[in-house]
């Protein structure tokens, strides 16, 4: 049977979920947990995705992630791999991390109550598992976006938090998250007393989240006829390296520019030519087209050459610095990582 496609297109939402291969762990300490939010963060830094809400627990994750551009694809390729790499990398293991094709929920952007209900819904999450006492405090559960809605702390670049406090018709205050925390208390509260509560089960069970006339549309770019927002979706599976080729291209313009060098130049130039592993790897770190595509466009052989350009080299990664401080000013808003 074929695999469902992923509806993708500008500006939309997603409720976002995977598990361990067999339920086994994902996380195992709180090292697990801090490091994977930094992978997060990286992911964003090269997509442009912006999180409205996260929880994480032992054998599992939710991600509430609105996409700026159409790359959920590219986005979740690259944070299920690179995790999966660094988490097998530290505990000595090999194989499959996650249990297969993470779950994906479309939600109607321009629909008011799902961002709320999908943000409680992940907040709650604790809740149901048994790790929050039974006065409903959820700051018992450091492991999700809670703590930054709730409290004034530092918040990463990539978490976006006045759209769901707007659409509860709260300020970003400290009489506003004092309002958010007595609400989400009273939420737990009433979780704990009814479990599964009222509507789980459609989030649960749900591909789309939305009005009848969104779902409509979005069947229309699953069934490759319609467009959304006056933007054409895109679907998957991708041809390799699609989403975010258009900053990647920049970003070899601009680093050939800075090195003299002409696009039918790359080609005679051998495969491990300095310039090129640090084109490579500057391309790598800013955007999340994969190995392949960089080895096409750069003339580097196989995408293995690209995977050792990326490796630790004290003087490659010097010169990336150089050639980023040089054309920086160039590129879109530096995104963070």
């Amino acid at each position: 049977m074929a695999r469902k496609a992923r509806v993708q297109f500008p500006g939309a939402v997603y409720h976002l979920l995977d598990r361990g291969d067999r339920r086994e762990a994902i996380f195992r300490d709180d090292l697990d947990r801090r490091r994977f939010l930094s992978t997060l963060g990286e992911t964003c830094g090269r997509t442009g995705w912006r999180v409205h809400a996260f929880v994480l627990l032992s054998n599992h994750y939710h991600l509430l992630v609105q996409t700026p551009q159409p790359n959920l694809v590219a986005g979740m390729r690259w944070l299920q791999s690179t995790w999966a790499m660094r988490f097998n990398r530290r505990h000595g293991l090999c194989g499959h991390l996650f249990q297969g094709r993470y779950k994906s929920i479309v939600v109607d952007p321009e629909e008011r109550n799902y961002l709320v209900t999908l943000s409680d819904y992940i907040h709650l999450n604790p809740v149901r598992a048994g790790l929050v006492r039974l006065d409903g405090r959820l700051f018992d559960y450091p492991w999700s976006s809670y703590p930054l809605y709730a409290a004034r702390t530092q918040r990463p670049v990539w978490f976006e938090p006045l759209r769901v406090l707007g659409e509860l018709d709260l300020e970003d205050s400290a009489q506003g998250r004092r309002r958010y925390a007595e609400r989400m208390r009273r939420r737990a509260v009433e979780e704990l007393a009814q479990p599964g509560g009222s509507g789980h089960e459609e989030l649960r069970r749900s591909w789309c989240l939305g009005s009848p006339s969104f779902r409509e549309r979005v069947l229309g770019l699953l069934e490759g006829t319609g467009e959304i927002f006056g933007t054409h979706g895109e679907r998957d599976p991708d041809p390799p390296g699609r989403h975010d080729s258009t900053e990647a291209e920049r970003i070899v313009r601009l680093g050939l520019a800075h090195y003299g060098l002409e696009p039918s130049q790359m080609e005679p130039l051998p495969k491990n030519d300095p310039r090129k592993q640090i084109l490579a790897r500057l391309v790598r770190h800013r955007t999340a087209v994969d190995n392949r595509w960089i080895a096409q466009r750069l003339a580097m052989g196989h995408a293995s050459a690209v995977s050792r350009s990326l490796q630790t080299d004290p003087a490659l990664a010097a010169q990336e610095k150089e050639l980023l401080a040089a054309i920086e000013g160039l590129l879109p808003e530096n995104r963070d990582q």
